[in-house]
């Protein structure tokens, strides 16, 4: 159980790193949006189910249950309110007027 607790952080970890890179990357807001709205939420998503696992390494008694739900729990909050604040602040981009980047090069 410990191997997959750790299959399933460094999962998250690394979707936390290529959302980085793409909010570093990536040219206009939307995008980076993208990037963050969707790298953030699985990353946290398998971070914290692998640390809801790994809680259960020492054994299966009531309070190491009762914490690996809760964490889960955590888990499910975030797996909805991520991508429904993700959406807000690109709504509000757009109603603001933010202009999405074009490429010059491709729109000769």
């Amino acid at each position: 159980m410990s191997v997959l607790a750790v299959i399933f952080i460094l999962t998250g970890v690394f979707f936390f790193t290529t959302a980085t890179i793409g909010l570093l990357r990536f040219p206009d807001f939307y995008t980076r949006m993208h990037a963050a709205g969707k790298g953030d939420t699985l990353g946290a998503f398998l971070t914290l189910a692998g640390l809801a696992l790994y809680n259960l390494h020492h054994g299966f008694s009531v309070d190491a249950i009762l914490m690996s739900i809760k964490i889960l729990l955590i888990a499910v909050f975030i797996f909805i309110a991520n991508p429904t604040a993700t959406h807000a602040i690109t709504k509000a981009a757009l109603n603001c007027s933010v202009k999405p980047w074009e490429n010059k090069e491709t729109s000769k």
